[in-house]
């Protein structure tokens, strides 16, 4: 009996997760944590405050605050003082953070080329045809597609 999809999606997700993590890890980036790279997406545009990486990742501002103290303390993001409140603080990516998101993308190109030459171009181009059309059509609903990672 085949695997149920959701299933099949979900195991397929874990393995490429470990397989970047085993790569970050090789080229030096090997305290990543497993929410890290949503926020380096996030504040890849803009700095942003905690409050607005708590509601892009879908958690509460203490749980927000747990993954950015680790990422200060790994030195993947710098707290600056916001220009228009000094209340609060804007978060922003270090150049190890952007050093990180670069191996991180190149693996992403890498793993897609790999998959090709595994199971031909066409089949590797409809798998991502259709992991989009999930995504689209979530968006287009106004479901949860988990994690915001367009910034406003």
């Amino acid at each position: 009996m085949p695997q149920d999809f959701g299933v099949l999606l979900n195991l397929a997700f874990g393995a490429f997760k470990h397989e970047l993590h085993a790569e970050l890890a090789r080229v030096g980036f090997d305290d990543v944590g497993t929410s890290f790279g949503y926020v380096f997406r996030l504040l890849a545009h803009k700095p942003t405050n905690l409050r607005d990486v708590a509601e892009a990742l879908r958690i509460t501002a203490p749980g927000a605050l747990k993954i950015v103290n680790d990422m200060v303390d790994k030195g993947y993001v710098e707290r600056q003082d916001h220009p228009g409140d000094a209340r609060q603080k804007l978060l922003t990516l270090t150049p190890r953070a952007r050093r990180a998101m670069v191996a991180a993308h190149e693996f992403h190109e890498e793993f897609e080329r790999s998959l090709a030459a595994r199971v031909g171009p066409r089949q590797a181009s409809a798998a991502r045809a259709a992991l989009e059309a999930i995504v689209a059509r979530a968006e287009r609903d106004g479901g949860e597609t988990g994690i915001v990672l367009r910034p406003r």
